[in-house]
This record gives C-alpha cells, structure tokens and sequence, in this order.
C-alpha cells in the first residue's frame, strides 16, 4: 500500500512539474518549432560568383569561396543559429591566388540571409522573401558564430541560409 501511494504521489509531481516547465518553455521561445536544421553548407563556386547567377536575389560573391565546416539551426520564431568555420577564399582558384588572398577571409563581419518561398498578402501570388540578421565578427581564418532573430515570413517554404558580406553577397550556403 506503502509503495503504491509513494508511487502515485511521485506520478503526480513529474505531471505537475511537466505542466509547469512545459508553458514556460513555450512562452520563453524555447520549444519554437525547428524549420531548418543543418550540417553542411557549400561555399559559393563559379558559375554562382557575382550577380549573373544569383540565387533568389542573393549575388555570389566576387571570388569562389571553400568552407570547412557549417552549421546550424532556423525556428519557426525567426531564432537563427549559424557556426562557420574555415569560410575563406578558394586557395586552388587561379584569380584568386593571382590577388593573393588564397585561403584568407579578407572580411571582418558576416552576416546571414535567410531566403524563403511565400505568398503575397491575397495568398495568390507566390513570392521570394530573403530577410537578414545584424552583422557578426569573423576571423581571418574564415570562423563565425552568427545568433540573431529574424522576421519571417508566413509560410517559410523551402528555406535556404546564406552567410554573406555586409553587402549581401553570399559565401556560402545551404547545401553540398
């Protein structure tokens, strides 16, 4: 009788605690639905350098780019969560050992652009939605951590992650 009480009493506190945990992590943001979880990014290749073969808007940048590592995470809430490492211009592309920056990573801020599939206002027309977040320090070596909010739109279909310059042209993105 002894065990079934403690048993029972022992139930009802890990629903309570269960009931009490669960609201708060929602209205603090942290059970916001993953829409975008990610391993792998590819760094920009030619022909995607420059603005002739832009992705959804999002111009290549100048030079090709190499990237070791990428990864990341995009919340239903806009949270977005980006880590780079080794983001640095091609070494084994001639123009750019011709400049002389083979391997570096000439820019000091990153940033990330979110591009998504939507909707126009109606709901008939479907659109390209790219939003941004701030600018974060990266190192010489190409290494960057990138936590920010942004505001997406509704729906977010198919959403690629780019890490760009300041301007906007992309490094690297979504993908293999």
């Amino acid at each position: 009788m002894k065990k079934s009480l403690l048993l029972l009493l022992s139930s009802a506190v890990l629903v309570g605690a269960f009931l009490v945990a669960g609201p708060a992590s929602v209205a603090s943001g942290q059970g916001a639905k993953k829409i975008l979880d990610f391993d792998t990014m590819v760094g920009v290749p030619r022909p995607f350098t420059g603005a002739t073969n832009a992705i959804r808007g999002v111009p290549g940048g100048g030079l090709p780019w190499v990237i070791d590592q990428g990864k990341g995470k995009l919340r239903a809430d806009g949270r977005i969560e980006v880590e780079v490492q080794g983001l640095v211009l091609d070494p084994n592309d001639a123009d750019v050992i011709a400049a002389g920056l083979a391997g570096t990573n000439p820019v000091p801020n990153f940033k990330a652009i979110v591009s998504c599939l939507s909707r126009d206002a109606a709901g008939t027309t479907a659109t390209t939605v790219n939003v941004e977040t701030a600018l974060f320090p990266a190192s010489a070596a190409g290494d960057s951590e990138i936590e920010d909010t942004v505001d997406l739109p509704e729906p977010c279909i198919a959403p690629i992650v780019f890490v760009t310059s300041p301007g906007g042209q992309w490094f690297a993105a979504t993908g293999s």
